[in-house]
């Protein structure tokens, strides 16, 4: 199945009752993510259209991520309370069932309206005979709650292990933290508008805003609310942009006008974001997928740069397939990476990763690294960030090219940017707000 089925209609009333289309697309997304390896951001995108009120969809990721958060305390309960365990073909009703311990658990709803829907939706998506299992066990959920996990077991041992041995005085905080929801971090446009402004703007729109000290262009909203309802957001004043994201254009430190390479850009955001610093740089973004070059021009569209940007499918790796012989000043590589510093953001991560992905990507950023540096000016820096925890693709992969690579050197970066890795900085996810993320600024020497 390509991505969620629509909602059922039953022949017996022309629509379902209220909330219960929310739960179905729920355990159907789930089932998707969980039971067959797909991408969360994938499926919701095909699901949330279908829900026509705000407030639904606002419901449905709600359910998908605390479902994914604590989903190892309901496989748990799952497993002491059946008899018999759910079969591969019972994937969408064991989904269901967690989607009923999250209303309980994590989301605490109202516990009348949360079985019902529940319930309604077991029989929506042909559990009909199962109604009665689907109540019984959402009853004893209520009754019992939920035995306290560890955040480590969220993890696979393989990558908790990592983690463990990478970061050991740090790692308990890095478990916790990549299971707790993200704040709404905003990027103010500096060619519309200024921070100042859209503090007051948001202020009077009743939405709590604070300004960062760690960069000049950031809000965080501690609680997040629908981006359609910020002012001057549809008009391109706002971007939805991480403080970890943002950062990348103060670590980088163009000089106006400079040449620039985007060397994996979409969907566009940190692109948008060095334009809307310095409309006159002369920008190149590339990605190798095609079909992500439309998130970089609509990113562009709505906040208004871009206009003497470059946009090319390109395998940046590659060069002799795109490049004109003309160095670049400066070079922003966003490297492809685990995303294990973006967990809170993409729980799925800790479902799909495997050790055998890591080893690829480290090939691969190396193999990035490479070709990059060899289309950099001398005298030129290089950004290298990842939203990664990982040493072995951050610190130890900028060792090692810095072992195999005479003419590079690197720029500290100051503490703003996390703990220091020799040549690079680390932020760990949680960290003032924001997202797991590496920062290394390399240098083509003369």
């Amino acid at each position: 199945m390509a991505g969620s089925r629509p909602v059922p209609r039953p022949a017996s009333r022309a629509v379902l009752a209220p909330g219960v289309p929310t739960r179905v697309l729920a355990a159907r997304v789930l089932a998707q993510v969980i039971g067959r390896g797909r991408s969360l951001k994938g499926e919701l995108t095909t699901a949330l259209p279908q829900l026509d009120d705000a407030r639904d969809r606002a419901l449905l990721e709600a359910l998908c991520f605390a479902v994914l958060r604590r989903r190892a305390a309901y496989d748990a309960a799952l497993a002491g309370w059946m008899q018999r365990p759910l079969g591969a073909r019972d994937a969408e009703l064991r989904a269901l069932l967690q989607v009923g311990f999250a209303q309980l658990d994590a989301l605490e709803l109202p516990a009348h309206a949360a079985l019902s829907a529940t319930v309604d939706a077991a029989r929506a998506l042909g559990f009909e005979r199962q109604a009665g299992m689907v109540n019984a066990l959402l009853r004893r959920a209520q009754r019992d709650g939920f035995a306290d996990q560890p955040a480590r077991a969220a993890f696979p041992n393989w990558l908790a292990k990592k983690i463990e041995l990478d970061w050991p005085e740090q790692a308990a905080a890095v478990f916790e933290a990549s299971l707790q929801p993200a704040p709404l971090w905003l990027r103010v446009n500096g060619q519309q508008t200024d921070r100042g402004t859209v503090l007051t703007q948001l202020q009077g729109a009743g939405i709590a805003a604070e300004p960062s000290a760690l960069a000049a262009d950031a809000v965080c909203l501690p609680q997040p609310v629908p981006v359609a309802s910020l002012p001057g957001f549809a008009q391109g004043a706002l971007s939805v942009q991480d403080l970890s994201a943002q950062q990348v254009a103060d670590a980088l430190s163009l000089r106006k006008g400079a040449r620039v390479l985007d060397a994996c850009a979409a969907p566009g955001g940190k692109s948008a974001h060095l334009l809307e610093r310095d409309p006159t740089l002369q920008l190149l973004a590339l990605d190798i997928d095609a079909r992500r070059l439309k998130r970089i021009g609509e990113t562009f569209a709505r906040t208004g740069v871009g206009a003497n940007a470059q946009v090319r499918a390109a395998d940046a790796s590659a060069p002799d397939s795109w490049w004109d012989g003309q160095p670049f000043d400066a070079i922003l590589l966003d490297a492809p990476c685990s995303a294990t510093g973006i967990i809170r953001r993409q729980p799925d991560v800790l479902l799909h990763r495997r050790p055998a992905d890591v080893e690829a990507l480290v090939a691969l950023q190396a193999r990035l690294l490479d070709a990059c540096f060899g289309v950099l000016a001398p005298g030129g820096t290089m950004l290298y960030a990842t939203c990664s925890i990982l040493r072995e693709e951050n610190q130890f992969q900028i060792e090692a090219f810095l072992q195999r690579t005479p003419r590079a050197g690197f720029l500290p970066l100051d503490e703003r940017f996390g703990h220091d890795c020799w040549a690079g900085r680390q932020r760990l996810p949680g960290e003032n707000g924001a997202d797991g993320f590496f920062y290394a600024r390399l240098l083509r020497k003369g």
